[in-house]
């Protein structure tokens, strides 16, 4: 199983930087095209790089399919960032108690797939 795994990781990890050679930014300007291509190329790296010790099969899966999300949403829309999400907003609550608990348990909750490692590297 971990074979299949590995293969498929890898295939992921040389996809997104055929991806990233042939991208071309929406607005067509030179400049634009470069600094997304190294954005797609970095943060690529930085991914893979943060979880390449990972050995719980499920956390792997999950990262899989997050990668495949962050892909197909990148080719979707044509902007190589994550899209920006509405979560729930944060009250105000005391530190420390239920409630802020409870709501910071929703937001996690209601974060995206494609967003779940973002904020860990950003």
């Amino acid at each position: 199983m971990m074979a299949a795994t590995r293969s498929e990781v890898l295939s992921l990890y040389r996809r997104i930087f055929q991806i990233a050679r042939k991208w071309k930014s929406s607005s067509g300007l030179e400049e634009e095209t470069v600094k997304e291509r190294q954005y797609i190329v970095e943060e690529a790296r930085k991914l893979f790089r943060k979880n390449k010790n990972v050995t719980d099969m499920e956390t792997i899966h999950q990262c899989i399919e997050e990668c495949h999300a962050r892909i197909e949403i990148g080719l979707h829309y044509g902007i190589p960032y994550p899209r920006p999400t509405h979560l729930p907003p944060m009250g105000l609550a005391v530190p420390h108690s239920k409630i802020l608990r409870t709501q910071e348990k929703l937001r996690k909750q209601a974060k995206p797939l494609y967003l779940k490692s973002y904020d860990e590297i950003s």
